[in-house]
């Protein structure tokens, strides 16, 4: 029976944390054993063989950290996955440049000083290695294994030696280009814990150890992936999301590009979701019944969320559901909402959530409200449609989500005048650029000289292009997905699709950023832009994403006849 790619990355994964976890045991044991002192046998060959068992299973980690490598290396070279689905997954953070590690300045020395200063500058760094460098180019390194072995020798007068008479010169290097597998194997293959980091003319780039490897392990999204299904707790569940703004910061850095970046959000959120489910039914009884579905709305039906976007939830049911049916779908929808609330997900303001009886109805009900809201286009129908016609299902009957799609399909043609309507309210939404490209600020309030990126190009983008997928015939997935199936279909220039893309692209990614930023300095993440902190290639970018936007406006109001129905 052959095993699954992933089976062995999770088998190598146990066996790696496993030495760690040995390492760990043997430690306490050792340092236990020279405070109380060890009487029993040669002291100095107890240390030392110890010591040797520490790197030996130190070593065996980093083997098994290539081997997970290795079977990746198999899997993409012979699955035939396209690059979009390898940009997303979690190997492919293996594959990442040294130089994402290289974040601080390498501490050096000069190969002249004596190694009792050498000595000092490693402690007051904290700092187990230390390179040697002549006009930065790297000469030598010492580490502290190199300093006990001196000293277990006592056979040299150590306050007259120099870095130089210590120092190893045979370094093993590696090229800041080079990917992080070829990293782990140099370690692996040298059994050493630190690699040199060249620039491209071989001067000193930084250093790299063991645990700076272990750290990409523990960022990279297969590992909260495993620690989302590992948990037990909604505690534990809670602590894994704060971490998750942490793991994007990585993948950014790691050249994710925007799509995949909101790809791992929608993964993330969920599983957060999926594994707080099956939580509540092992540790609260408490479960979804048969013939219902929880529905995911608004950007998060998409899959298009960011960082710390409100919840937006509905839930389904069949018409037959007992009364006591009901009572737990009432229960499981309130218990869910204030788990998401727990782990870090806000509530909606508008509390447009399965907790609210106006979001949680029986199958037919919800075919009632949704004709009502497409027979009559007020701008409250029209913003709750908006929520709803993205919905998807993430726990529960999948059948019933097809039924309301049918449902919307067929009730939308139905009603001539539903899409002119739609139309009219989205075009509204103009981008805040006024003449010669300059970019309009409000004049005052909390958000003085500051724009609205929602509000000004990506509410218009997400629901004109959901608009024009309806009008032809199709529903659900991404804005991505949806200009890609339009421009399959034909109906719509390519070159104007492809401005479209260009400016969703940009204006999410412009998004995602500035809520980087806005956590980093310890603000809350917004919606809103101060065009004087942007670059001038960010402010011309964000002319050109405007634009896209007004070009969309405009294939509305052409498509839809709007100055017909002006008034």
């Amino acid at each position: 029976m052959r095993c699954k790619q992933h089976d062995l990355h999770a088998i190598f994964t146990c066996f790696s944390k496993l030495c760690l976890n040995i390492k760990k045991i043997i430690k306490k044991f050792l340092f236990h054993n020279i405070k109380q002192g060890i009487k029993q046998i040669h002291k100095p060959l107890f240390i030392s063989g110890v010591i040797t068992l520490l790197f030996l299973l130190q070593t065996l980690y980093i083997l098994l950290m290539s081997a997970t490598v290795c079977v990746t290396l198999h899997h993409l070279t012979t699955s035939g996955a396209p690059m979009t689905d390898i940009s997303v997954s979690q190997e492919s953070f293996f594959f990442i440049p040294v130089d994402y590690l290289c974040t601080r300045a390498p501490i050096t020395c000069s190969p002249d000083i004596s190694i009792t200063a050498m000595a000092d500058i490693m402690r007051q760094h904290n700092i187990s290695g230390i390179v040697a460098v002549e006009g930065n180019l790297p000469v030598g390194v010492v580490s502290l294994r190199d300093l006990r072995n001196l000293v277990a020798a006592d056979s040299a007068d150590l306050a007259k030696l120099t870095v130089r008479d210590i120092m190893r010169t045979s370094l093993i290097t590696i090229g800041r280009h080079d990917y992080l597998f070829k990293a782990i194997f140099k370690m692996a293959k040298n059994s050493i814990h630190r690699l040199v980091v060249l620039n491209d003319d071989g001067t000193l780039a930084g250093v790299i150890t063991n645990t700076d490897l272990l750290r990409v392990q523990t960022r990279c999204p297969l590992y909260l992936s495993q620690e989302i299904e590992a948990s037990e707790t909604y505690e534990q569940l809670q602590a894994t999301a704060k971490r998750m703004t942490e793991m994007l910061q990585f993948a950014t850095r790691a050249g994710a590009d925007t799509q995949s970046l909101m790809s791992l959000i929608t993964h993330f959120n969920d599983a957060l979701n999926q594994r707080l489910i099956v939580l509540m039914e092992r540790l609260e009884q408490i479960v979804l019944p048969e013939g219902a579905a929880f529905l995911v709305l608004g950007s998060e039906g998409r899959g298009e969320q960011t960082l710390r976007t409100d919840q937006d939830n509905a839930l389904v049911h069949v018409d037959d559901l007992s009364a006591e049916g009901r009572a737990a779908v009432e229960r499981f929808s309130e218990r869910l909402v204030d788990l998401m609330e727990f782990v870090g997900v806000p509530r909606c303001p508008g509390n447009t959530m399965a907790s609210n009886p106006e979001w949680r109805h029986s199958l037919s009900e919800w075919k009632a409200i949704l004709t009502r809201w497409i027979t009559t286009p007020i701008p409250d129908n029209m913003v709750n449609f908006g929520m709803f016609q993205d919905m998807r299902a993430i726990h529960g009957s999948l059948e019933l989500e097809q039924q309301l799609r049918e449902h919307i399909l067929a009730e939308t043609h139905r009603q001539t005048l539903f899409f002119p309507y739609m139309a009219r309210n989205i075009v509204r939404f103009k981008p805040p650029m006024g003449l010669f490209g300059r970019i309009k600020t409000e004049s005052r309030g909390e958000y003085k000289g500051m724009f609205d990126l929602k509000r000004g190009g990506i509410f218009a983008l997400t629901l004109g292009v959901s608009l024009l997928s309806l009008y032809y015939g199709t529903m659900g997935g991404t804005t991505w997905e949806k200009i890609g199936r339009l421009r399959q279909l034909g109906k719509i220039a390519a070159e104007d699709l492809d401005k479209l893309e260009e400016a969703f692209t940009f204006l999410l990614k412009l998004r995602l950023q500035r809520q980087f930023r806005a956590l980093e300095s310890g603000r809350k993440p917004t919606n809103h832009i101060d065009p004087l902190v942007m670059t001038d290639r960010e402010r011309e970018l964000l002319r050109d994403a405007f634009k896209g936007v007004n070009l969309l406006l405009h294939i509305l109001e052409d498509t839809f006849q709007l100055k017909m129905i002006r008034g």
